[in-house]
């Protein structure tokens, strides 16, 4: 019996410590990449004038979260990762997975006429363009923004109506929220849903995000923080015409984390779901050394900084650039480099990740600041882990 009894004795000692020494490895790992997410974010906070700023790590599954500064100068509320951001662009990457879906559940095709799903646009040159081409921007020349004249629906239709291309569809690449706004509306169209009804009702639940949204509920609206303009005013963002597609997304950090986390593992998604982030990744044409996915745009990894700052840069942004089209599109392996940078007038945001790493980052600020001052910081950060072997074989 005195055997038995120390015998359990034992175990539950041998538990407690061992418990104790997870505790030690945990807590250093958060400190080990604690020092390192500061040593790359605390300066461009300084020098950028950000008030607050939410990262996000993800490692093999394992979630850590930085925080710094105030989500409000007004109130002093705390940064936490369940502050709500406005991602801007990044939310192109969602319009992208429901309009794969669609295509996965056989509503619509990739290849089918942007008119197929609004009659009211025959006639007019997107009779000669394809979803595909809508929603990897190579339509032939859609301008960045829409003009400020465009209000409604009967301006958007109006304007593509009017419009006229400067290149054949699928020759070159002109980043445009009109063009990837209009894929996301016709994926929707081809659902018979509203865009946004489908995505809080059917996406943002599938990926089991529970703070993302595209109108902030009222109940959620003290998470929601407040950006900051040039002039450092309080901001967010109204939605112009094809806003919620195109720019529209609010998020945090914890459900940012969890959304990369199922771009590198899909496994516990329908097979639907999983089809539908493939094909976001697929390439389907290059621009030099970018590959341009379904929102996502891809890098072969290993991959050098200046590779990544020419991909995130104003001259892609902003000029058209001749595309070398990959026939068949391309399916990408794990040895990528996954990103998407996002703004609104008060906002800047930044998500990337490795899948063969199993490592991810998003950066979200209340303030927008140069893209290639958060390319820096986040490879600084990748290259900084790998590093440390300790962090990458964590549990």
């Amino acid at each position: 019996m005195r055997n038995i009894t120390f015998s359990r004795l034992g175990s539950v000692a041998f538990a407690w410590l061992a418990l104790g020494a997870n505790a030690q490895a945990a807590e250093s790992e958060q400190g080990q990449l604690g020092r390192i997410v500061a040593k790359a974010i605390e300066p461009v906070m300084k020098e950028n004038d950000v008030l607050g700023m939410a990262v996000a790590v993800t490692i093999k599954g394992k979630r850590y979260f930085f925080n710094y500064g105030v989500a409000s100068k007004e109130s002093g509320q705390k940064v936490t990762e369940n502050t709500i951001f406005e991602i801007g662009s990044i939310s192109k990457t969602f319009t992208a997975t429901l309009a794969a879906y669609a295509q996965q559940t056989g509503t619509m095709a990739l290849s089918d006429p942007a008119v197929k799903y609004m009659p009211a646009l025959a006639g007019s040159a997107l009779e000669k363009v394809s979803l595909l081409d809508l929603g990897t921007y190579a339509a032939g020349g859609l301008p960045l923004q829409f003009p400020d004249s465009v209000k409604g629906q009967d301006g958007i239709v109006a304007f593509f109506k009017s419009w006229r291309p400067d290149y054949a569809a699928g020759t070159y690449r002109q980043y445009s929220n009109p063009s990837i706004g209009l894929f996301g509306e016709l994926a929707a169209k081809s659902m018979g849903k509203p865009f946004a009804d489908l995505m809080e009702q059917k996406l943002f639940p599938a990926f089991g995000l529970t703070s993302t949204f595209i109108k902030v509920p009222e109940s959620r609206m003290a998470d929601y923080a407040f950006g900051y303009s040039k002039a450092d005013k309080p901001i967010r963002v109204s939605s112009g015409p094809f806003g919620s597609e195109a720019y529209g997304v609010k998020t945090t950090s914890t459900d940012m984390a969890r959304y990369l986390e199922l771009n590198m593992d899909s496994s516990s998604l329908d097979a639907a779901m999983k089809g539908a982030i493939v094909a976001t990744h697929t390439g389907y044409y290059k621009v030099d050394n970018t590959t341009q996915g379904l929102g996502w745009e891809t890098y072969s990894y290993p991959t050098t900084l200046d590779v990544l700052l020419a991909g995130n840069s104003s001259d892609m942004a902003l000029k058209p650039h001749k595309v070398e089209r990959l026939v068949p599109p391309q399916e990408a392996g794990d040895d990528v480099l996954i990103n998407k940078t996002g703004s609104t007038n008060g906002f800047g945001a930044y998500a990337v990740f490795v899948p063969a790493e199993k490592i991810g980052i998003v950066m979200l600020a209340n303030k927008s600041y140069p893209n290639p001052i958060r390319v820096k910081a986040a490879y600084q950060i990748i290259t900084a882990i790998e590093k440390q072997p300790g962090l990458l074989n964590a549990r």
